[in-house]
Formats: C-alpha cells, structure tokens, sequence
C-alpha cells in the first residue's frame, strides 16, 4: 500500500477533525504573490501547460476553477510511457510525477497567471519530492515546459520570486523540456468533484479551492470546467 493509500485510510479515521485541519491550511494558502514579471504574449488561442505539484486530485481541482481554462487532465510526465501507470508511478521509480495538462486560452489567462495561481494556492513550491502528506519523487514540484518561451518564463519567475524571498524557503521546483504527458487512469479524473466528502480531499484538497476563491477572485469562476464534460 503506498504512502497516500495510507493516509487515506488514517484520515477516515479522523475526519471528525477535517474542519480545524482546513481552517489552518487554507489559512496558510491564503496569500497573495506578486506576478511573473516576464510574461510575453501569446498570439495563439490554445496553449497547454503541464504542472507537478503533488497528488493530481487537488491540482486538477485547483485549475478547473480558473477561468480561461478549458480542461484539466491529470496524468503522468517525466518517464516514458510504458511506465505511465498509477500502479508503477505509486512505486517513485518511473522518473514521472503525478501531473495536470491544462488546456487554457492565453488572451484569457496567461502562463505566467497560472504560474501565479500554481506557486500561491495549488501547491507548496518549497517542499522537496512530497506535498502534505504525500512523499517520493512522484509527488515533486515541477514544471514540464512546452515551449522554449514556457520554460524561460517558469525559469525568471523562480529566479523572481526567490531573490524577493517571498517564501520562507528556496523554490524547490523543477523547470524542464516536456518530453511527453500521458493521461490517468479514468477513475482518477475530476477526482476531487466525483469525492468531495473523502477525507483525503476535505483535509488537503478543498482547501486549495477555498484559497483560489479568496486570493484570486478575478481568475476563480464558481463552476468548474470538468473533464467529463469536454
């Protein structure tokens, strides 16, 4: 059973403090972060993002809130594709991570707007292979580029936010070239609105959504781009 089957299982047990627990984590999300200074244009109506940023239910959550979003699909990036499955990525030893592919209009919501969004509230930038309490190297920060723009942005933006010591701690995220993304398993798709009572996704993932409403009322929109709806 891996790490996160295992909290699941824990977190049943104590559900009954979920209201606290949220209380103080969606305090701690609750902040505001200046923006990518370096954001250039894009000409496109359709640009696709891939980020890493812990279990993928509460990632994937976090996006289909934002407006300019047209899916979010939760995945796998980094290995190669005939390690792209959940059984084989639980184990830390495939190279991927736990990952969303967001597919947004740029004259709506720019990269550098969604990096805002993916450092302040859909994840922690400084812990290293874990968020919460998910540990290994599938569970890391990261950015998989799609571009050579993409991943000059994501580069300047860390550098930003680092020498401005907007965190307590170094950025611990990744930048690098995409390679490949490679879709979840169907049951792990709009995971987040198809469980919201799951103790797992009322302690950790909730949370997330309640910060990107309060942070940034003008990207949140109320009803989420789902992708069964796509």
């Amino acid at each position: 059973m891996n790490l996160k089957a295992i909290y699941i299982v824990a977190a049943a047990a104590c559900v009954a403090l979920a209201t606290p627990l949220l209380s103080s984590h969606a305090r701690d999300l609750n902040a505001a972060i200046p923006a990518a200074a370096a954001d250039p244009a894009n000409s496109a109506t359709r640009e696709v993002a891939v980020l890493a940023g812990g279990c993928f239910w509460g990632v994937q959550g976090v996006f289909e809130h934002v407006k300019g979003v047209t899916k979010v699909v939760a995945g796998y990036s980094g290995g190669d594709k005939k390690t792209s499955s959940y059984e084989l990525v639980s184990d830390g030893n495939t190279g991927h991570a736990e990952s969303v592919q967001i597919t947004f209009d740029p004259h709506r919501v720019t990269f550098g707007q969604l990096l805002r969004i993916y450092f302040s509230v859909a994840h922690d930038p400084t812990e290293l292979n874990r968020q919460g309490p998910d540990e290994g190297t599938q569970y890391r920060s990261e950015i998989f580029a799609a571009s050579p723009q993409q991943e000059q942005t994501a580069k300047a933006y860390i550098v930003q936010l680092d020498s401005a010591h907007v965190f307590a701690a170094p950025i611990a995220t990744k930048v690098e070239s995409l390679k490949g993304f490679y879709p979840a398993e169907d049951y792990h798709q709009d995971y987040l609105f198809r469980n919201p009572r799951a103790a797992y996704i009322v302690i950790n993932d909730l949370p997330k959504i309640a910060a990107l409403k309060r942070v940034w009322p003008d990207f949140y929109r109320e009803k989420p781009v789902l992708l069964a709806e796509n």
